[in-house]
């Protein structure tokens, strides 16, 4: 079970090109993609209404989309304007879906349309400002259940130990606690280690002495329905504060999003943009290189943990206080599907009143 009623990550926006017919399966639905005439980005049920056939097999007519299978053509509200096998056009159409491009994602609505509202979509400046600099399009699929790895992403006591060499630092950023506050769209984490070691990734570019310790913060929100929004960085120990920041301190801005493609499988979106070495595209191969690096460290014990749950479903886990965040998020994701289903059920109940 999935939040529909919410603005989920569906691409980066070239991914979708001029003349593509772009597919990608998303809450166990396929979907297709394309530009029309005016470059606005559409969607529609990758799925022909008529044989069931992929509608990304066939070709754009005009503003439209023909199916390469018996040439109904639909336009971009769906609705089916030619059947050439047909003497009489076919009262037929196929669902489409809200989209919105912004801040280089292209953003869908999969629940109740008359809900979709653009303003929900939180705002990536960082992506498009030009005092951040990040290597764009970071995607990989993680043949598991996007919880999991919303797990991993609101549990960074696992930092020094599973990524000892990139964004890890030193034992003790694990023992320090995030202030958690939870709202209704998901929750916000604060975190101030201080005088600590510099993870590896970020020390190479900062320029401090070998030895230096810093004061390290990590700030960031995680919103339903799985999107971190995060401001990180780093400072000499004792120079300055975050709200005071030293003029030698290095930020970054992260957005991370988790897109269900089935309840086994996920899309991982991802950018990790700095405010240093704006120019330097040699900078932002290594620090996208170390974020991979680190990120296929979390997707084999990930993987792992999906295997031994799979083995045995009904094992339990063990709690431990660096899983309060997670366990709340786990909590605000169910209720938030419980309220659709009994919002869903009220309708039907209502419409078979009327």
């Amino acid at each position: 079970m999935f939040v529909k009623n919410c603005w989920y990550v569906a691409a980066w926006t070239d991914e979708v090109g001029a003349e593509d017919l772009f597919s990608r399966t998303i809450l166990n639905t396929p979907v297709l993609f394309w530009r029309d005439s005016e470059h606005i980005v559409r969607a529609m049920i990758d799925r022909c209404c008529h044989r069931l056939a992929p509608l990304s097999l066939g070709k754009k007519v005009n503003d439209c989309i023909q199916c390469n299978y018996h040439g109904l053509i639909f336009d971009k509200n769906g609705q089916c304007i030619s059947a050439p096998a047909q003497t009489r056009l076919p009262k037929m159409s196929v669902q489409t879906f809200p989209v919105v491009e912004k801040n280089q994602w292209i953003w869908i609505w999969m629940g109740d349309e008359n809900l979709a509202d653009p303003n929900l979509i939180p705002d990536i400046f960082w992506y498009d400002h030009p005092d951040w600099a990040y290597k764009p399009n970071g995607h990989m699929h993680y043949p598991v259940n996007y919880l999991l790895i919303a797990d991993n992403l609101l549990d960074f006591s696992h930092l020094p130990f599973l990524h000892p060499t990139t964004l890890g630092g030193s034992p003790d950023y694990a023992s320090v606690l995030p202030k958690v506050t939870r709202n209704d769209d998901g929750l916000r984490l604060e975190k101030m280690v201080n005088n600590t070691e510099a993870p590896g990734y970020s020390k190479q570019h900062a320029g401090y002495d070998e030895n230096t310790k810093v004061d390290r913060w990590m700030y960031y929100d995680f919103l339903i329905p799985s999107i971190l929004l995060m401001d990180a960085g780093m400072y000499p120990t004792g120079t300055g504060s975050y709200e005071e920041k030293p003029a030698n301190a290095i930020s970054f801005k992260s957005a991370q999003a988790l897109t269900p493609e089935t309840e086994h499988s996920t899309h991982y979106f991802f950018g990790q943009a700095r405010d240093f070495a704006l120019d330097d595209h040699a900078v932002s191969d290594a620090i996208y290189n170390g974020i991979i690096q680190a990120f296929n460290e979390d997707k084999e014990m990930i993987l792992g943990q999906q295997r031994n749950i799979m083995l045995n479903p009904s094992h339990p886990m063990k709690a431990l206080s660096v899983d309060s965040a997670l366990s709340q998020f786990r909590w605000l994701i169910d209720k938030k599907i419980k309220a659709e289903q009994v919002e869903t059920t009220q309708q039907i109940y209502t419409e078979n009143i009327v």
